[in-house]
């Protein structure tokens, strides 16, 4: 969860200025399931889907309103059919 600080400072003369700021960004959210994740690309603030391929995984990366969205696919057969199966709306970006 977000948290917001504010600081409140009086100089000289009564003049007051007020400062405030957001917390530290939060993690990204790592999902297990495969349905779960098309699910949350699905979404309506889903925004775009970055898929990094390395050597022994494939990784999804959702991007929704408030938080990132992580899989790991182990299985390259699998990513193949969950990159299909992807939302056609959604924007996808191949990372190398």
């Amino acid at each position: 969860m977000s948290r917001k600080i504010t600081f409140n400072l009086v100089l000289h003369n009564n003049i007051c200025i007020c400062l405030s700021f957001l917390g530290p960004p939060e993690m990204p959210r790592q999902i297990t399931e495969i349905k779960e994740f098309l699910m949350t690309a699905r979404r309506k603030d889903a925004k775009s889907v970055k898929i990094k391929k390395n050597s022994d995984n494939v990784k999804f990366k959702v991007r929704c309103s408030k938080y990132l969205y992580t899989l790991v696919i182990q299985d390259k057969e699998k990513a193949e059919k969950l990159k299909q199966s992807l939302p056609p709306g959604l924007q996808v970006k191949e990372l190398k």
